[in-house]
């Protein structure tokens, strides 16, 4: 028989090896936060859940056990058990949690048992987990942090996704940081935000490398918010500067502004409702920034991505794009990025285009620490 109970010493252990885990909380609990690697199967759903609660506020914990016992039972009890085996078969390894690791969580391995299968359940549960990932972010980080910069367009991200010192924070928001930055799919909720950026972090530090990259970001990425005591730490790390050509910068944005969202909106909605979607993403984004633009430049952007994407339409050609595009370039991005490089030029340690950045990186893997300014 495995190991009954997973404790707070094998947390670490759990997210970094990409556990498989069986949530059994009701969906209303798993939506509003959850881990990567987790499959909510419900003891209860969101209704049973409500008149349990109900029931235990005003009647003491015996009635809302009777009670649960009374709403899953016959079918329902054993469609829920077969979900759990047909679960268990396929992840083996996976371990069990509910909210604080109590009655759902005790009662529902015990159904697992009783059907011949065997799965250990988390101490503490979700909320256990939970603090665990929040004190990680807390935390003074080592290995030091070094915060990879360069202007709009220039392929930091792709670059991190390169590095193994990288984690890459506009990935676990699900979001490009900037005003163009919204993907096709939706952010995570601020919660998961930060489950996932913490579970990246432990699977960094467990690599032992000398450094953390990390990309320059804003306290929020799109609607997520960089939580404060991880977020003051960036602030005081030094940066390293990735270089880029200006064509390759503005291809690099026509691909992502243009290319992938219109082929990504039209994959999810369909040609007709794609278009307008797509349409509407690049106008809202413009409108995002119209007081930094001015009413002026805004207008003429805006005109300028309305005669590009009629140009589009009609004959598959994006290259109109790039008008507007270098424009947004030259009057916002790359003002924007020297006034913010000019504040921080005193933590600037190095700077070179992709191939130098990777050299120097793999340099500083050799040597025990940075050397500041």
């Amino acid at each position: 028989m495995a190991q009954q109970q997973i404790t707070e010493q094998e947390f670490d252990q759990l997210f970094i090896s990409n556990r498989s885990l069986l949530d059994v909380r009701a969906p209303v609990e798993f939506n509003k936060g959850a881990f990567e690697y987790s499959c909510n199967l419900p003891l209860m759903n969101d209704n049973e859940r409500e008149r349990v609660g109900t029931c235990y506020k005003q009647q003491g914990q015996q009635a809302a056990i009777s009670l649960g016992h009374s709403l899953v039972n016959g079918k329902i009890k054993q469609a829920r058990v077969d979900a759990w085996l047909d679960y268990i078969n396929a992840q083996p390894e996976a371990y069990l949690y509910c909210f604080r690791g109590g009655l759902r969580s005790q009662l529902s391995q015990a159904w697992i048992q009783e059907a011949g299968a065997d799965i250990p359940y988390i101490q503490g549960g979700y909320k256990a987990l939970r603090q665990h990932l929040i004190s990680k972010l807390e935390q003074d980080y080592q290995p030091q942090m070094l915060i990879l910069s360069g202007s709009t367009g220039s392929g930091k991200t792709d670059f991190l996704l390169q590095r193994s010192e990288a984690v890459d924070l506009e990935g676990a928001a699900n979001h490009r940081g900037s005003s163009f930055g919204r993907q096709v799919t939706s952010q995570p909720t601020q919660i998961n935000f930060e489950n996932k950026l913490a579970s990246e972090l432990m699977k960094h530090q467990a690599r032992g490398l000398n450094c953390l990259l990390l990309e320059d970001e804003s306290y929020l990425i799109g609607r997520n918010a960089i939580p404060k005591p991880f977020f003051t730490q960036m602030q005081q790390a030094n940066l390293v500067i990735i270089t880029e050509e200006k064509q390759t910068r503005l291809e690099r944005l026509l691909k992502e502004y243009v290319h992938n969202m219109h082929q990504g909106l039209v994959n999810l909605h369909g040609e007709e409702l794609g278009l307008q979607h797509y349409s509407d993403y690049l106008h809202q984004s413009m409108g995002a920034i119209k007081k930094r633009l001015g009413g002026k430049l805004h207008d003429e952007l805006q005109t300028l991505i309305s005669a590009a994407i009629n140009h589009q339409s009609r004959t598959d050609d994006t290259s109109a794009h790039l008008e507007w595009i270098n424009a947004l370039l030259e009057h916002y991005y790359d003002p924007m990025y020297q006034y913010q490089l000019g504040r921080k030029h005193g933590k600037v340690i190095f700077s070179g285009d992709h191939q130098a950045m990777h050299q120097w990186l793999d340099d500083l893997n050799q040597t025990p620490q940075i050397q500041t300014p």
